[in-house]
């Protein structure tokens, strides 16, 4: 590979794109990368989503198809070349079909390699664009995009399944985890000696999902009534939002608001990314009752943080743990939610810092897959199945 051309996210005070070029930057250079990373521009300076759940919706559209102007420029000059790659952040690129019109119609020695790396989109049941009807186009866009990429960057082995089944047909990869800086998100506590011991922590736990359906918070506050009804102990409950407290399911945000006024749960909303870590940071374990959760940033960053993680055992979550049976419960098993979250509140788990280690490897596994050193990960072929029970990487077992 002769240069990478990075076309990043823009950035969201609330989301881990205010982050994710830095991270990538951090491992291109100790990788020796030669990197452009293609510009874009933002509809206004407010850092914020405001229409929409994941990106915002205007702002989303605006800075892809400001950045896809920029690439198609560089491309126009002959900047770009067959030894080259681009590499999106995001396989829905607004103004991404230029690059098919384009290439089918330059010599073969100025297309580059295409990766894309997919964070959902219509190949998931539970995705927000099934919520909102768009599943009928996005599938289509879906296959367009199949038509002309190098590969297609998986977070997990069942993520590859989907796609699978879905029919696509450019070569899938495995990246096993979300691109994630683990030496960063230290930084903004000022450095791992300032990770508070689990033992000084109150018993505190913590939601940080979208409210919305998808994520199940419901489910979380029948956690928290039956805790209130039968726990001995006085546990604080908490929700982290980098915005403004709001969802698809209006009525979750308004039954939130009535337990916080019960004093069951307390609000932390419009916290900046710095907040957001020193509350991880004084909270013993973090919640996830997702359907829709590709790995998840949250996991990494209480990992990090000195957090104990308690998520289902579901789609991406036996990978992303390791097949770890104290810290995944029975989907949708409220009983035993209940049960492992007072383990995990008592004690740090002896395999913290594990998650993050392995999920501060996944930029590494792009690099190679995009140097042709990964092939490792590619799913091509009928076996694809044969590595979902895999554990990833290596963590300690105690039987008691």
């Amino acid at each position: 590979m002769r240069k990478l051309y990075y076309m990043g996210l823009e950035s969201y005070e609330a989301r881990y794109t205010l982050q994710l070029t830095e991270w990538n930057r951090r491992v291109f250079d100790a990788r020796g990368l030669d990197v452009v990373y293609v510009p874009g521009t933002t509809i206004d300076n407010t850092q914020s989503i405001s229409v929409g759940q994941v990106l915002d919706a205007h702002g989303r559209s605006y800075f892809s198809m400001s950045q896809m102007m920029n690439l198609v420029q560089l491309m126009k000059n002959g900047e770009v070349t067959a030894e080259d790659v681009i590499y999106f952040e995001d396989m829905f690129q607004p103004g991404i079909e230029s690059l098919p019109y384009i290439m089918d119609q330059i010599p073969a020695e100025q297309r580059p390699r295409i990766y894309v790396r997919c964070l959902a989109q219509a190949i998931d049941p539970d995705d927000f664009v099934h919520v909102w009807g768009m599943a009928g186009w996005m599938s289509t866009y879906e296959k367009m995009v199949n038509h002309f990429v190098t590969g297609v960057l998986a977070t997990n082995e069942e993520m590859v399944a989907h796609m699978r089944i879905a029919g696509w047909t450019a070569p899938i990869y495995n990246i096993s985890g979300l691109a994630f800086g683990k030496e960063e998100v230290l930084e903004r506590i000022g450095g791992v000696d300032n990770i508070r011991p689990f033992a000084d922590r109150p018993s505190r736990v913590g939601f940080a999902a979208r409210f919305d359906q998808e994520k199940q918070p419901g489910f979380f506050m029948d956690l928290i009534d039956m805790f209130h009804e039968q726990y001995p102990v006085v546990v604080e409950f908490c929700i982290y939002s980098g915005g403004p407290l709001r969802s698809n399911n209006p009525e979750y945000v308004t039954r939130a608001r009535e337990m916080e006024a019960a004093g069951k749960l307390k609000i932390y909303d419009n916290i900046s990314k710095n907040e957001y870590y020193a509350h991880l940071n004084n909270t013993r374990v973090l919640f996830n009752c997702a359907l829709q959760d590709w790995v998840s940033n949250t996991v990494s960053e209480a990992d990090t943080l000195g957090c104990n993680a308690l998520y289902p055992a579901y789609r991406s979550f036996p990978e992303t743990f390791s097949n770890d049976p104290n810290r995944l419960y029975v989907p949708w098993s409220i009983d035993d939610a209940y049960h492992k979250m007072q383990n995990l509140l008592r004690e740090p788990h002896h395999n913290m810092g594990l998650i993050s280690d392995w999920n501060n490897g996944t930029i590494d596994r792009v690099i190679d897959i995009i140097e042709g050193t990964g092939e490792q990960w590619n799913r091509a072929g009928s076996r694809y199945r044969d590595h979902v029970a895999e554990s990833k990487y290596h963590v300690v077992k105690i039987e008691k």
